[in-house]
């Protein structure tokens, strides 16, 4: 009830006789709080399929009728709650920007902090607002004071950004990077847990770990991982680029030390936002991308010493956190896996498909990778957007080839039917 009425809140409405009348309010927002009376006492994962309710949250996005987005893994859109919040910062700032940024704005950042440890489970101490996962992790694979000959643990089908930082360092500094090869989709938690305690040595200091591998969709057992590196001593980062607000879990979960994602993805923050959590006993020693004062160094604000940024932006975050709580993460979660697993069936019996992600949820979660036999990936591609207006992403990277697709809840069955029709046609040709 409290997350509703934040979100009521924000729409301006002024009373309960409001709510019912609707004069205050959009109607998209009045038929979501009915919805949402109406699934209360159901369980997240009957409420997955229940095409009336998400209908409803479908309406709070303001998505093109001509155009469909399947690459919601890359960037997603925010609610229109929450776009209207960031033009509303926006003209704020414009009117006076040094006095409105820093003095109003700025102001925002405690509370914003504060709420953000909350969703993700940690002291506020120990997070840091960032723009983005890549800053996040890169501030952390940049920050760690290691010597040449000391070795970091990492998987072959992490994301570039940040493979990409850690062979920087090795070119540096003489650090030697362990590579985890694994070829997925896996349905054997065991089998990848020991493909990483195998590569740990008497000389093993780091492991970076990618809690959904963005490839392909499949979901990582960070924390068994991370069990057995702390056995051994060892630093445990963890890329939750797009874990964070797909999967329900918190921080203290996954047993790391430092965490980084990117909030313009699945918590439907504005572009250009993230977080970056570290433990509070290694902030002191984690060097910070960009200089900080002395009185700073075992704060965890050290970390956000960037100079002007566009605080529009960073403060539109807390509305993100509104709707996102107000649909609740369970609920959220079970919808997401519904919508890849809905697809998935219909086309993994068609002539020369071929699925890559697993359809059980402690395996995956929205992302999925589909191929079609003798076909490149970007032929799928051109067609889908050519002839169905749907837009998708090829990826050929090592031994992954296809087409990836990532729905998110403003995503109608039907236009997931879009979706098969277009594979099924292509596979026919």
């Amino acid at each position: 009830m409290s997350n509703r009425r934040s979100f009521i809140n924000k729409l301006g409405v002024l009373s309960a006789a409001a709510i019912t009348s609707n004069i205050f309010q959009p109607a998209w927002s009045a038929d979501i709080l009915r919805a949402l009376d109406k699934a209360d006492g159901k369980i997240a994962f009957e409420l997955a399929g229940d095409e009336a309710f998400w209908q409803t949250v479908q309406q709070a996005y303001n998505t093109p009728s001509s155009f469909i987005n399947f690459n919601n893994g890359g960037v997603s859109p925010a609610p229109r709650t929450v776009a209207e919040a960031m033009k509303l910062n926006y003209d704020q700032s414009n009117q006076a920007p040094s006095y409105f940024m820093w003095r109003i704005l700025d102001a925002g950042r405690e509370p914003l902090r504060r709420r953000l440890a909350g969703l993700a489970g940690c002291d506020r101490e120990e997070l840091a607002l960032q723009r983005n996962a890549s800053e996040a992790l890169e501030t952390v694979i940049f920050g760690l004071d290691l010597k040449a000959g000391d070795e970091v643990v990492l998987c072959k089908k992490d994301y570039p950004h940040m493979m990409n930082s850690w062979k920087q360092r090795e070119k540096r500094e003489g650090i030697k990077l362990v590579w985890v090869d694994i070829a997925f989709p896996v349905e054997d938690e065991a089998a990848i847990v020991k493909k990483y305690t195998d590569a740990f040595t008497a000389r093993t200091k780091v492991v970076h770990i990618t809690h959904l591998i963005n490839w392909i969709g499949q979901k990582m057992p960070v924390r068994k991982i991370a069990d057995e590196a702390k056995k051994r001593h060892l630093e445990v980062i963890v890329d939750g680029a797009h874990s964070f607000a797909h999967f329900d879990f918190k921080i203290a979960d996954l047993n790391c030390d430092y965490f980084g994602t990117s909030l313009h993805k699945w918590l439907g923050a504005p572009i250009g936002t993230g977080f970056l959590y570290v433990k509070k006993e290694k902030i002191q020693k984690l060097w910070p991308l960009f200089g900080s004062p002395d009185t700073q160094e075992n704060d965890i604000r050290k970390f956000e010493n960037l100079g002007t940024r566009p605080f529009y932006i960073e403060q539109a975050i807390d509305d993100a956190i509104d709707f996102h709580e107000m649909i609740g993460i369970s609920r959220k979660e079970e919808r997401l896996l519904y919508l890849k697993n809905y697809w998935m069936e219909k086309v993994k019996d068609i002539p020369k498909v071929k699925l890559h992600t697993s359809f059980k949820k402690e395996f995956g979660g929205a992302i999925g990778l589909v191929s079609v036999e003798g076909k490149k990936p970007g032929e799928l591609e051109s067609y889908l957007i050519q002839n169905y207006r749907i837009h998708c992403v090829s990826v050929v990277y090592e031994d992954i080839s296809g087409v990836r697709i990532t729905p998110n809840v403003y995503i109608s069955l039907p236009q997931l039917d879009m979706l098969v029709e277009g594979i099924t046609s292509f596979a026919s040709k």
